[in-house]
């Protein structure tokens, strides 16, 4: 009877230490679960974070963008009118033949110069992004090069089945307008190539010219290409730009798709 007795304060003794232990055990899961539970909210709250900063961003970018053409189309445009109409009374009224052939130079750049003005605010006043998919958007600044008969512009759609949404159609075609005008005014390309591919959860973007290119350790910092690195970087994409002296230049972003 006495050794069964003894026997029970070292019974009670494992007991409570297995108990401890598995408290521990518990103690330590849980702490685990909540931490992972909590670097999860933290995620997602980042990640809420960040499409709050870009949809303000775009919204931002947006208003602005319809002041400007607003302006634009009532202000600069009005002025230009009214010198192009000045012009016209002035050539009508001089009798100069060699004053006359310089005004009509001063009209004709004028009227030129309200033609791309009103393009221009057409083009950023136009909510055409929010009712047209990507590829009809990439397709309507296709026609627009055409039209200058600078370069030759091609376009490919590898099957991409899943249409963007407003914010990274919005920025995908800023970039490519971006692109575009660059190659246009500085490269002297021939040839426009664009791209677009679907593969699995992600859609790449591609678009390069043959032109003149540059060296990109001089070039890189420009305002142009920093602005669409980081409208690319607001879509969390991968951005890669590539340009070579009498080669060309060559961009290929690679977006998430949701």
């Amino acid at each position: 009877m006495g050794e069964a007795e003894s026997l029970i304060p070292i019974f009670l003794f494992n007991l409570f230490f297995l108990l401890f232990i598995v408290g521990i055990i518990v103690f330590i899961q849980q702490y685990k679960l909540k931490k992972k539970e909590h670097l999860a909210m933290l995620t997602y709250q980042k990640e809420e974070h960040h499409k709050e900063l870009l949809e303000n961003h775009i919204e931002i970018q947006n208003q602005t963008m319809q002041y400007i053409g607003r302006e634009i189309h009532d202000n600069v445009g009005q002025k230009l009118t009214l010198a192009s109409l000045y012009t016209q009374q002035l050539g009508f009224e001089n009798k100069a033949p060699q004053i006359n052939e310089n005004i009509e130079n001063i009209s004709l750049i004028i009227n030129e110069s309200l033609q791309e003005l009103r393009e221009l605010s057409k083009s950023l006043t136009d909510n055409s992004i929010a009712s047209n998919t990507i590829d009809s958007l990439i397709l309507n600044e296709c026609d627009k090069v055409e039209k200058t008969k600078k370069c030759l512009i091609h376009y490919t759609n590898d099957e991409v089945k899943q249409d963007l949404n407003y914010e990274q159609k919005s920025i995908l075609i800023r970039i490519c307008q971006e692109f575009i005008q660059n190659s246009l005014k500085h490269s002297r390309c021939k040839n426009i190539q664009i791209r677009l591919k679907q593969s699995n959860s992600q859609l790449q973007f591609t678009i390069y010219d043959d032109g003149t290119g540059f060296d990109t350790s001089t070039k890189s910092s420009g305002i142009g290409l920093q602005n669409m690195k980081k409208r690319t970087l607001l879509l969390n994409g991968s951005f890669d730009f590539q340009s070579n002296i009498n080669v060309g230049t060559k961009l290929n972003i690679t977006l998430p798709l949701s």
